[in-house]
């Protein structure tokens, strides 16, 4: 589960080299192959070895700051940029393949602008860098799920359920977000400082 205390941003990003932010940064290198290939649609084997590759990246960035006693606000920065660069372009590369639908590819696109602009607007407000929530982190995962169903060619019904079952979670994640930066913004209204702990209950 994602780390849910902010960094002030302005007390300390923390340390950038660590082996964590190394697994984020190298996210981002290995899905620049791995588009190319879906594109082309080339060797199956290599595709499914760096997009797993990848997806394991993910899974142990955060694992491994917390078991080095490394988690910092650049860890919180990387981690979900390199999510949403890495998720966007092999989702684009499908839906230009015809593996996926354009509505899918916009409505992540959408939801990804959104939550940015909406987290610089906390960045401004309480100096803190606000991190990821659980819920998109099980949105990110049910991406990863589409996709490899979608590259693998699942069948159609299978691709309807993965497709809709990630839509729905991607809305649930869009709208706690929506709840915190609400929360942020009451309290900020109420002239209280400081970004508002995330419930994922209920």
């Amino acid at each position: 589960m994602p780390d849910e205390h902010p960094i002030p941003i302005r007390s300390s990003l923390g340390k950038f080299w660590t082996l964590a932010n190394v697994l984020s940064m190298f996210r981002l290198v290995i899905v620049l192959p791995a588009v190319w290939l879906l594109f082309v649609d080339g060797p199956l084997f290599w595709v499914m070895a760096l997009v797993l590759l990848a997806i394991a990246t993910d899974y142990f960035d955060g694992r491994v700051a917390r078991w080095s006693d490394t988690v910092s606000a650049w860890g919180k920065v990387l981690d979900p940029l390199a999510d949403k660069v890495a998720g966007g372009l092999v989702v684009l590369a499908l839906t230009l393949r015809g593996s996926l639908p354009a509505w899918f590819l916009a409505l992540i696109l959408v939801r990804d602008v959104v939550i940015f602009l909406g987290g610089m607007v906390i960045l401004r407000m309480t100096t803190q860098v606000p991190s990821s929530l659980w819920s998109g982190k099980v949105a990110v995962t049910a991406i990863a799920i589409t996709v490899l169903a979608a590259i693998l060619k699942a069948d159609p019904e299978v691709m309807r359920f993965c497709l809709y079952a990630t839509t729905g979670l991607l809305g649930y994640s869009f709208l706690r977000y929506v709840v915190r930066f609400i929360a942020l913004a009451s309290r900020r209204m109420g002239g209280t400082a400081g970004l508002p702990p995330a419930s994922e209950g209920g």
